[in-house]
């Protein structure tokens, strides 16, 4: 069953994640889809909602298909079967990281606007993002966190293939999600709304987020369901 769009997935989730409630979690989610749905969660949850920025390193030829990441602290994944299969070399891989790393620090600036990145120390986090394909981005942030040494690490996403979920199911406190299919093909295959997130939705939803949690509103006027 698909979901409508991103916000709808997220409202779905949250209805499996408010066990957490009581811990004082904080949501962090992946730019820029993932933001639309941490946006539910985090209101669902009343919880402070911030983004990890983590960064896919595409084949050279190929930029859609995913060797590795790059995530905000420097934290690093690399597969080695895809960067075999892709013939990257280490060399091209620094440089294929560095020109990543470019866009990384422009969207962190232009989302948290010069924030500092929260304190997760001792707390309970839930990354969330629209959905978990292969996992390789996933898998850099959920490294970059587990430096900061969180109380418990939780993945959430609507929805995640089901191979990939055996593997980040070892990586995470716990994982949680709505559908794991076996045919997975495309995240975007199970919404029936899947337009790209621009860089204005995402710094409009955290500024939301921000204001209704710090006034203790759940939910704007402005973001009632559609």
């Amino acid at each position: 069953m698909r979901f409508h769009d991103r916000r709808e997935g997220g409202r779905e989730l949250a209805d499996l994640l408010q066990r957490y409630r009581g811990e004082d979690p904080i949501v962090l989610a992946l730019p820029r889809g993932g933001v639309q749905t941490g946006y539910e969660v985090a209101r669902a949850l009343d919880a402070p909602l911030d983004v990890i920025v983590a960064r896919k390193i595409g084949a050279p030829y190929c930029p859609e298909y995913a060797i590795g990441a790059i995530a905000e602290g420097g934290a690093v994944f690399v597969e080695p079967g895809a960067m075999a299969e892709a013939g990257v070399e280490r060399e091209e891989l620094a440089e294929l990281a560095e020109a990543e790393a470019i866009e990384l620090a422009r969207r962190v600036q232009l989302y948290r606007g010069g924030r500092p990145f929260p304190d997760v120390r001792g707390r309970t986090v839930i990354l969330v993002d629209d959905g978990v394909a292969t996992g390789r981005t996933v898998r850099a942030a959920i490294r970059s966190l587990r430096q900061l040494e969180p109380r418990r690490l939780v993945l959430a996403a609507p929805v995640v293939a089901s191979d990939t979920a055996q593997v980040l199911g070892a990586e995470v406190d716990e994982l949680v999600y709505v559908h794991a299919p076996e045919r997975f093909v495309a995240v975007g295959l199970w919404y029936e709304r899947f337009e790209q997130t621009t860089d204005e939705e995402v710094v409009d939803l955290l500024a939301r987020a921000r204001r209704a949690h710090a006034g203790g509103d759940q939910v704007e006027p402005d973001a009632q369901r559609s």
